[in-house]
C-alpha cells in the first residue's frame, strides 16, 4: 500500500517557478515508477512527466520539455517536480501517481494523490 501526498502548489506570475513534492509512504516505494499528472479546468487529466523507479529514465510531455525537470530520492520517499518558465496554459491541478508496472494512464494507475493547484497568471 501507497499513499502519496502532493506540496508546493500555489499562484505564480507568467516565467515564475515552483517546485512540486510528493511524499511517499510505503516500504516498496522504490520500486514504483512515478509520475505527474495535470488537469485544467474543463479539461481532461494529461499526462506530464514520468520517472523510472531507480531514476535512469524520465520522460516528458513534449509542451514541458526543457521547462520541467522531474527527480525522485527513494532514500526520502519523495519526488519532485521542478518546474520553470511557467506559462498560464501551466495552470492546472497536479496529481502524482505511483504504478509498479510503469504503465499508468491519465485515468489508470496503482495509486493516486490528491492534487495540489497551480494557477500561472499572465
Amino acid at each position: 500500500q501507497v499513499q502519496l501526498v502532493e506540496s508546493g502548489g500555489g499562484l505564480v506570475q507568467a516565467g515564475g517557478s515552483l517546485r512540486l513534492s510528493c511524499a511517499a509512504s510505503g516500504r516498496t516505494f522504490s520500486r514504483y515508477a512515478m509520475y505527474w499528472f495535470r488537469q485544467a479546468p474543463g479539461k481532461e487529466r494529461e499526462f506530464v512527466a514520468a520517472i523510472s523507479w531507480n531514476g535512469g529514465n524520465t520522460y516528458y510531455k513534449d509542451s514541458v520539455k526543457g521547462r520541467f525537470s522531474i527527480s525522485r530520492d527513494n532514500a526520502k520517499n519523495t519526488v519532485n517536480l521542478q518546474m520553470n518558465s511557467l506559462k498560464p496554459e501551466d495552470t492546472a491541478v497536479y496529481y502524482c501517481a505511483a504504478d509498479f508496472s510503469f504503465r499508468a494512464t491519465s485515468t489508470r494507475a496503482d495509486y493516486w494523490g490528491q492534487g495540489t493547484q497551480v494557477t500561472v497568471s499572465s
